[in-house]
């Protein structure tokens, strides 16, 4: 069973190094060697011990004293490396073996993956169901499902142990990136690869096909790249001179170009000209980029805030409101509250924005009203966004994408969420969607309740860590379909995708979730998630 404690860490405060957001789950590395996970928990993505979902973030117990220094959640399994030990750590769903360990068993604990022991890990990428770590060597291993190639390893066989890409014998590889069903790489060199799925073009090669082996991107405009990011079936690269190209699928408008257009090779994202790109990262439909200057822009897919897309118009003006000048105010200072609410499918009401500037002196205070009328068809149903400026604007350091929601960090050492909140991935006690980033108490050195963190304690000799997959899905009544499993959908999952089960003697028989979206591949016959 898996105990909870609660835990003062407030001395000293733990900074949060790292964040990561998987399909309905979130991690956080914290100072002192703390790993924490929230979320849903039903595949042990968790790693607490349980099936259970957490709405706080909660030290990850069986990883103290590991040394992790690296932590990157796929869809629904987590991954760690710990340097000291030299050993990568996997956790959660494990069908098709994404999580290395010579098997498609589920782990609810981490468990050290056997064939990556020894080696020195730069990077580990997770996509959907298969995953990739870079060796300070700038070799790749790649493992778990491989479909449509995504793997690199010239097959559609799926591994269930990690094994090196030998395309890239002689080729030094700086990072890689997953995405659903395709990966993406970028070399010491500069140059962009693409592999896996490519039906919307987000391999980059100017074509729908897929790729069972890496091939270089035909010359982007000239730039070396110098990092990738995949969303879930569109990929974003950065050049070495900070500008930012997408490609792939953009139903939703992902890749920001100002259209729906799918983009078969690398487009240069003319809204950020003049912006220098620092960090990138793709959810299920919708971007972000964060600025060398720490503002934060999104994009796509924004039904529940994931993309806080009017965030940013926000942001600039509350930056031009601080500039207004309080000269011969002594001792000025401004506190800022702006109140943002789009409401749609009402034409009679309008998005009021309000902005109040107040300044400390013996002169009276100073309001700024401004009032804006919302678009009509404004596409997400309802958006509040409420900003406190407290005399110093947040800049932005770090940020991670999951299906749909989001994580942020700021220079002050605070952590926000908005975004799907079904099962507790935004951190906030609640299983609630935010359509504005709010802090996470307990990592945020200003949060109200202090940093306190639960902590799981597990014991294994309560039961056994790991669930088989017979024991976990059921099978598909169709005996021809060997090895054909099906989970039941979880009753609070609206994916919205359609997924495509391969059943002899009839094409594609489609089962839908509550909306229109592509389909899996339809040489899928696995288990599938719908």
């Amino acid at each position: 069973m898996a105990e909870m404690s609660a835990t003062d860490v407030t001395a000293p405060f733990r900074r949060v190094l790292l964040i990561s957001a998987g399909a309905s789950h979130s991690v956080a590395l914290l100072s002192g060697n703390i790993v924490c996970s929230w979320g849903r928990g039903e595949d042990g993505q968790l790693g607490h011990g349980d099936a259970e979902d957490r709405l706080s973030p909660t030290q990850l117990s069986a990883l103290d004293g590991h040394e992790i220094v690296s932590l990157t959640c796929g869809a629904d399994h987590t991954t760690a490396f710990s340097e000291s030990r030299m050993e990568v750590y996997s956790w959660g769903w494990g069908d098709f073996g994404r999580l290395g360990h010579g098997n498609s068993s589920d782990l609810f604990t981490p468990q050290p993956i056997k064939a990556l022991q020894g080696l020195r890990i730069k990077q580990i990428a997770c996509g959907d169901s298969h995953c990739l770590a870079v060796t300070m060597e700038g070799e790749v291993q790649s493992w778990g499902r491989n479909q449509n190639g995504q793997l690199g390893l010239g097959t559609t066989v799926d591994s269930l142990v990690p094994q090196k890409i030998q395309a890239f014998q002689g080729v030094s590889i700086k990072m890689v990136s997953a995405g659903a069903e395709h990966t993406v790489a970028v070399t010491e060199d500069g140059d962009l690869y693409g592999w896996g799925w490519g039906r919307y073009g987000n391999l980059g090669l100017g074509d729908r096909n897929d790729r069972l082996v890496p091939e270089k991107v035909a010359n982007v405009y000239g730039e070396k790249m110098v990092m990738v990011a995949c969303g879930w079936r569109h990929t974003i690269s950065v050049s070495s001179s900070g500008g930012l190209y997408t490609y792939g699928w953009s139903k939703y408008g992902q890749l920001g170009h100002g259209d729906f257009e799918d983009h078969l090779v690398p487009h240069k994202l003319e809204a950020l000209h003049g912006s220098f790109i620092s960090q990138v990262s793709g959810g299920w439909r919708h971007t972000m980029a964060l600025t060398s200057n720490g503002k934060l822009y999104g994009w796509g897919w924004n039904k529940v805030g994931i993309s806080a897309s009017l965030l940013f118009a926000l942001y600039e003006f509350c930056i031009n409101l601080s500039k207004v000048n309080c000269s011969g105010y002594s001792g000025s200072y401004f506190f800022s509250l702006t109140v943002v609410g789009c409401i749609l499918d009402r034409l009679e009401l309008v998005t009021t924005l309000i902005s109040v500037l107040l300044c400390k002196s013996n002169f009276p205070m100073t309001r700024h009203i401004l009032v804006t009328v919302a678009p009509e068809n404004c596409y997400f149903s309802m958006f509040f966004f409420f900003m406190f400026l407290f005399g110093i604007l947040q800049k932005v350091v770090q940020i991670s994408c999951g299906w749909r929601h989001t994580l942020a960090v700021t220079e002050r050492q605070n952590v926000f969420s908005w975004g799907r909140g079904t099962n507790g991935q935004l951190g906030h006690g609640e299983s609630s969607d935010r359509n504005i980033p709010k802090i996470i108490e307990p990592l945020s050195v200003d949060g109200s309740s202090g940093q306190q963190i639960e902590s799981s304690k597990f014991d294994p000799s309560s039961g056994k860590t790991w669930v088989s997959p017979s024991e976990r899905y059921a099978v598909v009544p169709d005996d021809n379909v060997s090895g054909c499993f099906w989970k039941p959908p979880r009753s609070d999952e609206k994916l919205g995708i359609a997924v495509s089960l391969q059943v002899p003697g009839q094409t594609n028989v489609p089962a839908r979730g509550n909306g229109s979206d592509v389909s899996v591949p339809e040489s899928d016959v696995k288990r599938v998630r719908i």
